[in-house]
């Protein structure tokens, strides 16, 4: 057993899990569609095949962790791991809605309105996170799944970290564009980074566009950022500029960096951070667009059938080679040819 937090185990029998389609490719391997046989659950399980690096064990461990202390409303349910002798599992649940980025790419931007919704949630999931030591380090659009509600899941915990209260971090990871001035610079940073990043992340659901449009390395980035004036456009509410002007503060000290504070802002008044509350009505302009002609591709965003050459669904889960139901991401590409072309590699 290479890692000893994932349970060992035989692969499962091919009358337990049915592969319904692809979803994802994953930064370590493919993320599949399942269902349990015998609970008709359907389930997203991400899959890595021989995880000999270092950066990849770490990955795995971190999402274990972070995972094993996590049951919260708006964020992604870890259902169950395990490893074979060459691959890891993670099993999720399935979020079939998708995820955000993909409705930002449709919609083009939101109404503020809107994302006084999406602000609440992620703003709960952090608040409750930040309560345990753990930093997410990740937080983007693309890793907010949505419900079949349409509500939002806090996903993908590979490069979060737990800070005990006072420690700082010094690693350079996330993703550039979200990334805090201080975490672009190598620290010393902390919890603080996961609200610049919400941050940026409020800004372009409601203006179609980052604040800042990404730089090929990490210091153009800090650069940018640090020289960037962040004048919100005059379209904005006051209550809104002012929550993006104190998340958006390039001072980790001086930011709006708690959920207290947060739920405190004019740009929340006479809302309720009650999960019960907010979960209670679908989220209609979400599940209308799911509906879009362009919904499928893109959400595929250039994925092709060559991201899935090598993986051998029949070794890995001894599953059918046909799927009986496609998946939502690639729903407009020949699964049948996909998972022959895999499992003969």
């Amino acid at each position: 057993a290479f890692l000893p937090e994932f349970p060992h185990r035989k692969c499962p029998e091919r009358d337990h899990f049915q592969i319904l389609g692809f979803i994802a490719k994953g930064s370590y391997g493919p993320i599949v569609k399942v269902k349990d046989v015998f609970s008709e659950s359907t389930y997203a399980v991400k899959v890595s095949s021989e995880v000999i690096c270092t950066i990849a064990t770490l990955y795995f461990m971190n999402v274990k962790y972070c995972f094993r202390q996590l049951k919260h409303p708006f964020i992604h349910n870890l259902q169950d791991c395990w490893q074979t002798q060459r691959n890891l599992f993670i099993m999720c649940d399935y979020c079939g809605v998708g995820d955000l980025y993909t409705y930002w790419l449709l919609r083009g931007h939101f109404g503020e309105d809107e994302v006084r919704l999406f602000a609440a949630e992620l703003g709960s999931a952090l608040g409750f996170l930040h309560d345990l030591g753990i930093m997410h380090r990740d937080v983007k659009m693309e890793n907010i799944l949505l419900s079949d509600q349409g509500h939002l899941r806090l996903s993908d915990f590979g490069l979060s970290r737990r800070l005990k209260r006072g420690g700082q971090a010094f690693t350079i990871c996330g993703t550039i564009h979200y990334m805090a001035p201080e975490v672009l610079s190598g620290g010393p940073y902390n919890h603080a980074a996961d609200w610049w990043s919400l941050g940026v992340m409020l800004f372009s659901l409601v203006t179609g566009q980052f604040p800042v449009a990404a730089e090929p390395d990490h210091s153009s980035m800090l650069k940018k950022v640090r020289e960037f004036l962040y004048v919100l456009p005059n379209t904005f509410s006051s209550a809104l500029t002012l929550l993006l002007t104190e998340l958006l503060c390039k001072s980790p000290v001086n930011r709006l960096r708690n959920l207290e504070c947060f739920q405190m802002q004019p740009f929340f008044r006479g809302t309720s951070f009650d999960s019960q509350i907010l979960q209670k009505t679908p989220v209609e302009f979400i599940l209308k667009l799911r509906s879009h002609p362009d919904w499928a591709a893109k959400a595929m965003r250039g994925l092709s059938l060559d991201y899935f050459d090598n993986f051998d669904c029949e070794k890995i889960l001894h599953s059918p080679v046909t799927p009986t139901e496609v998946s939502p991401t690639l729903a407009n590409m020949d699964l049948s040819r996909a998972t022959e072309q895999s499992c003969k590699a």
